[in-house]
């Protein structure tokens, strides 16, 4: 069963239909919108800030959401992806982004609608990834603007992870 708990009288909150992994951990002042799925060993921790993830959004296995104690709260957007084991701390995720495999994105850091944080990616503290770019590297660095094909792959994601978590009904 998953590990849905208050922290200072606040528990979670959760959207409509929405997927909760046996083995996943939601903590605190956590919203989370409609369609989401939060997967295998991933951990949504609003135990020193808030956390607000928007719909159809999706947080897949060993990802850690977190914040930083009065100072940075984490937003997450619409139709975005955070891939396995990234790590997304303090920042604001726009809608219709992916946050690759084991990327990790700091305090203060904005990713804006559309971007792409590769994998491994370490996004330093109040970064700005810009609209439609592809950000990589350590330290992230821009590295070309977001094809077409690429931009189609921010809803299609998002849009399978909904078909996904519906596989997981009893």
């Amino acid at each position: 069963m998953s590990f849905i708990l208050p922290v200072r009288g606040i528990m979670p909150q959760f959207g409509q239909e929405c997927f909760i992994a046996p083995n996943a951990t939601v903590v605190g002042e956590v919203t989370m919108g409609d369609y989401c799925s939060l997967w295998f060993n991933a951990v949504v921790r609003g135990d020193v800030n808030s956390i607000t993830i928007g719909h159809h959004t999706n947080i897949q296995d060993g990802a850690v959401i977190h914040c930083t104690y009065q100072k940075h709260k984490t937003v997450i957007g619409n139709y975005v992806s955070i891939a396995h084991n990234a790590i997304v701390h303090g920042c604001t995720i726009e809608d219709e982004v992916l946050v690759g495999m084991g990327a990790v994105v700091m305090d203060g850091a904005i990713v804006k609608k559309n971007a792409i944080v590769a994998a491994g990616a370490i996004v330093l503290q109040n970064t700005v990834i810009e609209e439609g770019c592809i950000y990589g590297g350590n330290p992230a660095k821009f590295i070309k603007k977001v094809s077409p094909e690429q931009a189609e792959v921010f809803l299609r994601t998002a849009n399978n992870y909904v078909m996904y978590k519906d596989w997981f009904k009893e």
